[in-house]
């Protein structure tokens, strides 16, 4: 399903993020990307996202080149994956319903349709008690929930997180671990990184390790 082909990508200044990437994920498949800080972790999801773009190879997703999209094709296929970064961008003066509603505003989708999406996203991730709360009314692990319902809102069949579990205390960390597990037992591929490798070990049963760039 997703591919990276000989995948460099350089920034300005000759810094190498990724050396020659070459590997394969399948669908349905979880996956953990795992190494050490500047390792490259965070730029492999970045590329999927086409947030950023290769300086060489490709990225294929079920056999077309995402990194090769046009600017105006990228909302549409950003649309099709969910995306929980370290950086929540929480929209603290909006509930928590409108904070997840708010790619399905972007998307037009019809008001109930897109209501009743949200109450089942939060739903999914332990905070269907929670719409009206605040952000800031929000301990930590509920605020990392409340990202990935609104990643997961758009029912995406790949969804990638970097660092999901970074700063949460052990409980909330595993909650989170579990949260993604089943996403992944309903089909969903699911990519992410960690530096808690131990973590992961008992859902993830394929580890990719990366150093300096390159695969392990």
């Amino acid at each position: 399903m997703i591919r990276f082909a000989q995948v460099t990508k350089r920034y300005p200044g000759g810094h190498t993020a990724l050396d020659q990437l070459d590997c394969d994920i399948a669908r349905g498949e979880m996956v953990v990307v795992s190494g050490h800080s500047g390792a490259g972790k965070s730029t492999l999801l970045r590329l999927l996202a086409v947030l950023e773009r290769p300086t060489e190879g490709k990225v294929l997703v079920g056999g077309e080149d995402v990194s090769a999209l046009k600017r105006a094709a990228l909302p549409y296929w950003r649309r099709s994956i969910g995306l929980v970064m370290q950086d929540q961008r929480l929209l603290f003066d909006r509930s928590a319903f409108d904070n997840v509603l708010l790619p399905l505003s972007i998307s037009s989708h019809p008001p109930r349709e897109a209501a009743n999406r949200v109450r089942a996203a939060l739903e999914r991730v332990g905070l269907s008690g929670r719409e009206k709360s605040m952000p800031v009314e929000l301990s930590g692990g509920e605020q990392q929930r409340l990202t990935i319902a609104r990643a997961i809102v758009n029912r995406p069949q790949i969804l990638l997180a970097d660092e999901p579990t970074a700063h949460l205390d052990d409980a909330y960390a595993r909650d989170i671990a579990e949260l993604f597990r089943s996403f992944n037992e309903a089909g969903v591929t699911v990519l992410l990184t960690t530096h808690d490798d131990a973590l992961f070990a008992r859902y993830a049963p394929r580890k990719l390790v990366l150093a300096q760039g390159r695969l392990q």
